[in-house]
């Protein structure tokens, strides 16, 4: 099974984004990679779900392959990352997945990996167009509500019902500071919107709802970029975590964080809503996502 995407960028700029653990916490999830054959990539996914690989193959800019597995008694899977220079300043990635198995008890589990990658790939274009080794911090909020209108409902409470690529779109005074481009939106299947935002902080926004039976898995990541993320993620990761203990209220007056307290950050209001007020967009508690941040710096 192989995904491929067409990004801005010289190959050394795309290795960096695909072959860092810097790089690929910006666009996907928190990672660490040791770069060398030998050495290990783990990949933090939230709830205690990590996802260790050995590289086996190092060669950049250009291609490395790495083995692991997907879960407990998984078969055995290697994926290889390539890089291809392409005119106009772009360059061609491709990702494969080889799964070592004698049945194909594990061909479903491919292909919703294969389905996932475009929506990542996305963020990981728009990360290179416009955000290109800038220091990144990320949240993930997850939430698991009955799948009949969760859609609708998160979108509804971001105020992105009805959007198409390249209307602008401001979440309101009733949600968290969240404004900007709309960059794709996906209204069947798993439906999902991208922004490009300079609220709560310039970067890049993903929601969507996953149906799985009954439930579906609601995701906001909001991957931000530059050099206040790391104080934006800071107090808001400050205020989930305060709220998911049950020691904060709907309307109470936000923690203040010293470090926030410096004017000179632009697009940082203390005083203003936050992101934890997206506890309760479908039904259901959204549950901050461990969370790493990550510097390119």
């Amino acid at each position: 099974m192989q995904v491929e995407v067409e990004v801005p960028g010289t190959p050394e700029q795309v290795w960096q984004a695909i072959a860092t653990g810097p790089g690929v916490g910006a666009w996907f999830v928190p990672t660490e990679i040791d770069g060398r054959i030998g050495g290990t990539e783990t990949s933090h996914f939230g709830g205690g779900m990590d996802s260790a690989s050995t590289i086996t193959e190092w060669d950049p800019p250009h291609r490395f392959v790495k083995e692991g597995s997907w879960g407990p008694n998984a078969p055995t899977v290697a994926t290889e990352w390539t890089v291809e220079a392409r005119g106009g300043g772009t360059c061609l990635v491709r990702v494969v997945h080889s799964l070592f198995a004698e049945t194909d008890d594990w061909d479903d589990q491919l292909t919703g990996v294969e389905s996932g990658w475009p929506s990542f790939f996305r963020i990981l274009r728009l990360y290179l167009e416009h955000f290109a080794g800038q220091p990144s911090s990320q949240i993930q909020l997850l939430a698991m509500p009955a799948a009949s209108g969760a859609w609708e409902k998160l979108a509804s409470a971001l105020n992105l019902a009805g959007a198409a690529p390249g209307e602008r779109r401001d979440a309101g005074d009733a949600a968290p500071p969240l404004s900007g481009t709309v960059e794709s939106v996906n209204t069947a299947g798993h439906p999902h919107t991208l922004l490009r935002v300079d609220l709560p902080a310039p970067g890049a926004v993903f929601a969507t709802a996953c149906p799985a039976g009954e439930k579906a898995f609601v995701t906001v990541s909001f991957y931000l970029y530059g050099d206040t993320a790391a104080a934006v993620v800071a107090r808001d990761q400050s205020l989930l975590s305060l709220r998911r203990h049950g020691s904060g209220r709907r309307g109470a007056r936000p923690v203040r964080l010293d470090c926030l307290d410096d004017e000179s950050l632009p697009g940082v209001n203390p005083e203003g809503p936050h992101l934890a007020e997206l506890c309760t967009p479908c039904g259901a508690e959204l549950q901050p996502r461990r969370c790493r941040v990550e510097n390119s710096r």
